[in-house]
């Protein structure tokens, strides 16, 4: 068979386009777009959905009083969720968690109030006691970026798995030793996402998870993350298989 024909084949059995990894200001700093912005450009681009990812840690937001930012996170993404809707995109609440312990980010996929402000209280008692205590039965978290530099590996058996493919167009993610390091350690989920912060760069809708239908909310995100069941797409073109 054609590998264009192979190509097109994933494509029709995998219709829905989800960007796993993208930022918002106020909430990551880092970041140029407000959520609405966000929501305009990857429509623009035809994806179905995405997952707001702002960085969670402890000084997310520490302009406000402790006891108003974990809502003011949240605003962020109900920002984005709400004008979405009115073009018939899905919009998912994440996290990038670090913990005060080293500069490593988390991907946590499954998320809601409750698990955002528990989680708020482990910041500063680190990764490993996060894992041994708070139950994430329905959730996933993946190390982010792995191999970027003043990154440690975490350890594997405090992961569900890992960001293989990071295409932020900013830092040098070390992709290749991502994407072997992750099928060494046989972890259970792969995943991806354009890591997008900066309009005008490029990297916008950079890599795209092609999914067979839109989950329902961030917990679906996460089964489907769970299953395999999906296929990745390099530049709105090559497709990867997970």
């Amino acid at each position: 068979m054609n590998p264009n024909d192979i190509r097109d084949q994933l494509k029709n059995e995998y219709p829905y386009r989800l960007e796993l990894h993208a930022h918002t200001y106020p909430v990551s700093r880092c970041s140029e777009v407000s959520p609405t912005e966000l929501v305009d450009i990857y429509r623009s681009l035809g994806f179905n959905g995405l997952v707001v990812t702002n960085h969670f840690y402890s000084g997310t937001l520490d302009e406000l009083p402790e006891n108003q930012r974990v809502d003011a996170y949240l605003e962020a993404y109900h920002q984005a969720k709400d004008y979405a809707e009115g073009y018939g995109m899905k919009i998912y609440l994440g996290a990038e968690l670090r913990f005060d312990e080293n500069a490593n980010d988390y991907l946590l996929y499954g998320a809601d109030e409750a698990i955002l402000r528990q989680a708020r209280e482990y910041f500063s008692k680190g990764l490993a006691c996060y894992r041994r205590e708070v139950s994430l039965s329905r959730s996933i978290l993946l190390q982010a970026h792995p191999f970027r530099p003043g990154m440690v590996l975490a350890d594997p058996a405090l992961l569900d798995g890992v960001e293989a493919y990071n295409m932020h167009c900013g830092h040098n993610n070390t992709t290749a030793l991502a994407v072997r390091y992750g099928a060494a350690q046989h972890f259970a989920v792969s995943s991806g996402g354009s890591d997008f912060h900066n309009p005008g760069r490029g990297h916008e809708g950079a890599l795209a998870l092609r999914a067979r239908r839109l989950p329902e909310d961030s917990f679906g995100i996460a089964a489907l993350l769970k299953s395999g069941d999906f296929v990745f797409e390099l530049g709105g073109q090559a497709i990867l298989l997970p």
